[in-house]
């Protein structure tokens, strides 16, 4: 293990060229070293030739316990200790009930709520060892943080999306579950709820919105993530909910 002291180690699961990108070079930013999981090695090669040394790109199918396993594995390796977890990667597969296949349906969770699953359970004995000293903190903090991405589907169902929705609904429940578990402990588990439209090259692509729609700026999100990580243990948030300032309420 390299011994690179006052930058903790972060991993952000689900790494694309919107929110996840964010998220990387907002961590990088703000000194940490990061590994990033992605099923596709070619952006997360890039992103982590842009970033430099202290960005790890490792292709992962999250779902998969042993690629998982060895992802964090190479970031203990190469980082140190993980001591921060982003779980956002997510499936959208299927269109309603009749036409969603069960193999969609199932994919759906795998992705989002198993994958989230295991990164945890590889995480969370690293946290631990931080926060009991058994291991000293890179970052002199002595805590860690798993912050799991949610969406609008997290606390109410959409139309059609039934694999999305569901698997959505249950990252909820496991963070919240983790929190009662964890809290006590010393580390921090929250949920995001992003409730609206993220402002992407794919978005701006495919549904070309106009200037008034109302858009959810990634690196601004990205902020509220690490404001999050950085929370005194005194007053932790267990969950937030971003939107933007012209996105109507409870629709």
């Amino acid at each position: 293990m390299t011994d690179k002291p006052h930058k903790r180690v972060a991993i952000v699961a689900g790494v694309g060229p919107g929110l996840g990108a964010a998220l990387v070079r907002k961590l990088a930013k703000e000194g940490c070293r990061v590994g990033m999981f992605a099923r596709s090695p070619e952006f997360i090669a890039k992103l982590a030739a842009e970033l430099g040394e202290d960005a790890l790109a490792i292709p992962t199918d999250i779902s998969n316990a042993k690629q998982v396993a060895a992802g964090f594995r190479k970031v203990r390796r190469q980082l140190g200790p993980v001591e921060i977890l982003i779980a956002h990667a997510s499936g959208s597969v299927g269109e309603g009930l009749m036409k969603t296949t069960p193999d969609q349906f199932e994919r759906s969770w795998r992705i989002a709520v198993l994958g989230a699953f295991l990164c945890a359970r590889e995480a969370v004995p690293d946290m631990l060892k931080v926060a009991t000293g058994r291991v000293r903190p890179t970052g002199g903090r002595g805590s860690g943080a798993i912050i799991f991405t949610g969406a609008t589907s997290s606390v109410r169902g959409r139309g059609g999306a039934v694999a999305f929705s569901s698997a959505k609904f249950a990252i909820r429940g496991l963070a919240q579950s983790l929190a009662v578990e964890l809290w006590p402990k010393g580390i921090h588990v929250a949920h995001v709820i992003i409730d609206g439209v993220i402002d992407t090259p794919n978005v701006r692509k495919t549904y070309k919105p106009s200037a008034k729609e109302p858009l959810l700026n990634p690196n601004a999100i990205a902020d509220a993530y690490w404001e999050l990580i950085q929370q005194d243990r005194s007053a932790w948030s267990l969950e937030i909910d971003m939107r933007p300032h012209r996105e109507a309420f409870f629709e």
